[in-house]
């Protein structure tokens, strides 16, 4: 949904030692960095706030460089101005690089938030640079640790900086540190998702996916190459073909020249974020071996099974079927295959406009500027409306107003390719309040009853409103439930200080207050972690 954001995209890329490989630009090692921004562009899905890289490269003064500006790849890189790029590229070269694209879900939309971020020191394995793709449940708890500690002070309200002051932190002794004992140590007090890309100036490299595998991590080493990121398709764009997951706890060190795999967390059940499949990840990507592609077409085909079995809508030649661009239209695709009925595309996407200009606008002008309806297409027919997830529903009601007013559609019957969104995440994903959510308003349960959709269905100025059952996740993805973070649609959460922001939402949505303040910048309200007068929604 076009009201839904992600948090961030990594990504890693490191020439070891020997024959430079193939895919180098120029076939100098040393600009290994050089392939960074086209790997940053296949991330672009996750994240337009923000984008940057560091490099490490020890024939230079400053060993690890960070590079980074506010806006897309394109604009931050400066890609499209040949001369600039180039002086860029040649600054900050190195055969070894950690980036990130960010979308702000905590702190401020900001250069100085912008990532990686670097620490310098006099010390070369004390001087690093980092970046990670999540967030942490627990940021407030460790923020107050941290000051709580002799002179520390900090600058940014945010994550990021907590968890760069904790790993400096864990580098503060007179030896060179083992940094998967480092790490080890730190994921016994953070408390969310954190796949992590971490550089020094001793050339070490970790690449890191946390206990829970909230999030995707993918990587490849061949032909000397390594490189890493939060999807499947930078690598296979790259030219890599032997592309692996990374476990879940697991990380990769690269020291001396070296890469191994190491444990740095004991193995337990993952709690892999459906949303990656319905939503955020670029179509084209597999992660944890499930294809993005067929989970979004299986979710069509089970749109399509449930609308043959209620039968609300006459499936005749005066009915089509539109996606939502462009993240449902897999799903309906595979509706309309299945039901042997023309999916066209009745709504337009402006590809050509950019986020500071829509983002500058109020949301019925960002719906306007965004998608164009095609009277065409769209006039006096019975619209089956394929959307992937509806999370605060004011992106939808100017869609269909449009679709009306503009397009001409006699009918409009919104089809969701997923359950209701019923709670807020704490892992990484612009939705932190239970008051900002659709669904609740309507629901008593955590299954919507025909009524409810019903109800649900005016408040949009729909026709008709139908979300698929919460069995059809799993069954879609081709992952058992349990291996699933399925907390927005379920209310269950994998990790203790979810669950513990997610019991403060429900009691602020209760008493009416927290309407436009994240929760979990709010914190958890008593020191031993607990929630007074927990609230619980039905089953």
């Amino acid at each position: 949904m076009a009201d839904l954001q992600h948090e961030c995209g990594v990504a890693a890329l490191y020439h070891l030692p020997g024959g430079a490989s193939p895919l180098l630009p120029d076939g100098d090692p040393r600009h290994t960095s050089r392939l960074m921004p086209r790997m940053l562009l296949d991330l672009q899905n996750r994240g337009q706030l923000a984008a940057g890289f560091s490099t490490y490269n020890p024939d230079r003064d400053q060993i690890v460089q960070t590079y980074k500006e506010i806006g897309s790849v394109i604009e931050a890189f400066r890609l499209n101005h040949k001369g600039k790029l180039e002086t860029i590229m040649k600054e900050y070269a190195g055969q070894a690089a950690i980036g990130h694209v960010r979308y702000a879900t905590c702190g401020a939309n900001t250069r100085s938030y912008a990532q990686p971020f670097e620490r310098r020191h006099g010390c070369k394995w004390k001087w690093f640079a980092f970046a990670f793709n999540g967030q942490l449940a627990n940021f407030q708890e460790l923020r107050k640790e941290l000051l709580s500690l002799s002179e520390y002070h900090l600058t940014r309200e945010n994550d990021t900086e907590v968890i760069m002051h904790f790993i400096a932190h864990a580098l503060r002794g007179d030896e060179r540190p083992d940094l998967v004992k480092v790490f080890r140590e730190l994921s016994e007090k953070f408390d969310g998702a954190y796949n992590l890309v971490f550089l020094n100036a001793m050339g070490d490299m970790v690449v890191l996916r946390d206990p829970k595998g909230i999030r995707p991590l993918c990587y490849s080493l061949e032909n000397n190459l390594f490189a890493a990121a939060s999807e499947s398709v930078p690598l296979f764009n790259l030219g890599l073909r032997d592309i692996k997951n990374l476990e879940p706890g697991e990380m990769i060190v690269i020291e001396d020249g070296v890469v191994r795999h190491e444990r740095f967390a004991p193995k337990q059940k993952p709690s892999h974020c459906f949303f990656e499949w319905i939503y955020f990840a670029n179509v084209a990507s597999s992660l944890d071996n499930h294809s993005v592609y067929l989970s979004r077409s299986a979710l069509g085909k089970e749109l399509a099974a449930q609308e043959r079995k209620l039968a609300k809508v006459p499936l005749d030649e005066d009915t089509i079927i539109v996606p939502v661009p462009d993240t449902a239209k897999a799903a309906a695709d595979a509706m309309a295959h299945a039901l042997g009925m023309p999916c066209l595309e009745g709504l337009m996407r402006n590809r050509a406009v950019g986020r500071t200009f829509i983002e500058g606008n109020d949301r019925a002008d960002r719906v306007r500027l965004k998608y164009t309806p095609l009277p065409e297409v769209l006039k006096g027919k019975r619209v089956l409306l394929v959307e992937d997830s509806i999370v605060r529903s004011t992106t939808m009601q100017s869609l269909l107003h449009h679709l009306r007013e503009r397009g001409g559609a006699k009918e409009i019957h919104v089809r969701v390719a997923c359950p209701p969104i019923i709670a807020p995440c704490f892992y990484g994903i612009d939705m932190s309040t239970v008051k900002e959510l659709f669904a609740p308003r309507f629901m008593k349960g955590r299954r919507p009853t025909e009524a409810e959709q019903d109800a649900m269905a005016k408040e949009l100025n729909a026709d008709s409103l139908l979300y698929l059952p919460l069995e059809a996740v799993a069954r879609c993805i081709g992952l058992d439930a349990d291996r699933l973070c399925r907390a927005c649609i379920t209310g269950e959460y994998p990790t203790p200080a979810g669950e513990q922001l997610y019991q403060l939402s429900l009691r602020d949505n209760a008493n009416g207050s927290n309407g436009s303040g994240r929760t979990y910048e709010a914190g958890i309200v008593n020191g031993n972690g607990k929630i007074k007068g927990e609230i619980r929604v039905g089953a």
